[in-house]
């Protein structure tokens, strides 16, 4: 967390001997204090290529602090999961149509998140195909709950109270990542994209807007889909296309072993314990 840094920076200086590294997850740009404090960072790990030019842009690091290592997602979890998982059981379990096609996201409620985009492509969806059910799971930090007031209110506009569905929190999101057909993602901006490369570990197909994230972890039209950031009609077209695709289950195949190779977990960790043994 960036309000560590300062603290990390201080026990390092007063030990010499002491390694301060820190990791970057985030795009924004680093204030004044932070700046200051990073700059003393033995080694900084960006989580992607993405976080790692944004460090570089600002200045205060050398080439040699710097160092990517891409976010890891627990492949062997969604690998348990798959083995064993019952759609119509689940579907049943949050009570949706055991039949059903399902499209749904994943995030906690905030605008940059722009689930509004998500709302307003599911009632384009619907026109094609009229069986679709969506779900959103998530939780909105706001103390007032706003931004999940306006969602719902959004959706009762669009005529899609029996069709879109608020989880909530869920304990094993792999299931519901599982029972997907479409995973869509229409932020406009993440470093990496983790739920994205979680999704693609469920063999489900996804439909992410173009932020530098997403940019890194799909290879578009391979083993995901990109459309331009805000395009309500093309998140729609591609999910719809996505729907109507009876061999989108290859496209999943290989978004799967994409996440295998290059998101696990376990490379994660190996990377970073060879920044530690430095």
């Amino acid at each position: 967390m960036a309000r560590d840094y300062s603290l990390a920076a201080y026990a390092a200086r007063r030990n010499r001997q002491t390694k301060f590294v820190a990791t970057r997850h985030v795009l924004f740009q680093l204030n004044r204090l932070h700046r200051h404090t990073l700059a003393r960072a033995t080694r900084v790990i960006a989580v992607s290529a993405a976080v790692g030019r944004e460090l570089r842009s600002q200045r205060i690091l050398s080439d040699q602090q710097i160092v990517v290592i891409p976010n890891g997602v627990d492949v062997d979890r969604f690998d348990r999961g798959l083995a064993g998982f019952d759609r119509f059981q689940f579907l049943r379990s949050v009570g949706l149509p055991p039949d059903c096609l399902l499209v749904g996201s994943i995030g906690e409620l905030r605008t940059l998140k722009r689930h509004d985009d998500f709302v307003r492509a599911a009632a384009l969806v619907v026109e094609t195909f009229p069986e679709t059910h969506f779900v959103l799971a998530g939780v909105d930090p706001t103390p007032s709950g706003e931004v999940e007031k306006q969602l719902e209110t959004l959706v009762v506009q669009l005529g899609l109270k029996d069709r879109f569905h608020f989880l909530g929190w869920l304990d094993e999101a792999e299931k519901l990542l599982c029972a997907l057909d479409v995973f869509v993602s229409a932020s406009e901006t993440e470093s990496f994209g983790l739920v994205i490369a979680e999704a693609m570990a469920a063999g489900t197909v996804v439909v992410a807007t173009e932020t530098e994230g997403a940019k890194e972890v799909i290879e578009d039209r391979q083993t995901g889909i990109l459309v331009p950031i805000g395009d309500v009609p093309r998140i729609a077209e591609a999910v719809t296309a996505v729907l109507g695709d009876y061999d989108r289950r290859e496209m999943g195949a290989r978004a799967r072993e994409a996440a295998n190779a290059r998101f696990s977990l376990k490379r994660m960790v190996d990377e970073i314990e060879k920044i530690y043994a430095e």
